[in-house]
């Protein structure tokens, strides 16, 4: 798949979509590198983190996505990770070469949220994954 046919600005219309849930705190998309492409915290949201500290969560999140995929072939494509913390939830949805990373308030059910924002972006999945 090339960059080109990523389709970024229909990204950043989900990203909002996203945004617009309740439990939703930040929703961006992060490439390959861990650099935020597009994204943003919901208005009136104060960030746990700093902006360098954030940055090294997407290149984390990048690395650990990249290091997945070493097991696709034998049980299929990650839909989503999620981690439950004290203060968040974080979740990532790999499509392609990029990945939609959330946060959310940490009384969140993962398994309903992840399958909102999984029908939010079916059309991603279903383009680049031959679904």
């Amino acid at each position: 798949m090339s960059d080109n046919k990523f389709p970024i600005d229909e990204i950043k219309k989900q990203i909002q979509d996203i945004l617009s849930e309740p439990e939703i705190r930040f929703c961006g998309l992060i490439d390959s590198t861990g650099e935020l492409v597009a994204g943003e915290f919901k208005d009136g949201v104060i960030p746990f983190e700093t902006n360098s500290k954030r940055k090294q969560v997407y290149q984390e999140l990048a690395h650990r996505v990249a290091n997945r995929q070493g097991f696709d072939s034998s049980m299929g494509r990650v839909k989503y990770s999620a981690s439950r913390r004290e203060n968040v939830v974080m979740m990532s949805f790999p499509i392609g070469r990029y990945i939609v990373m959330l946060t959310a308030e940490p009384g969140v059910n993962i398994d309903r949220l992840a399958w909102k924002i999984i029908y939010k972006l079916e059309h991603q999945w279903s383009e680049f994954y031959g679904f």
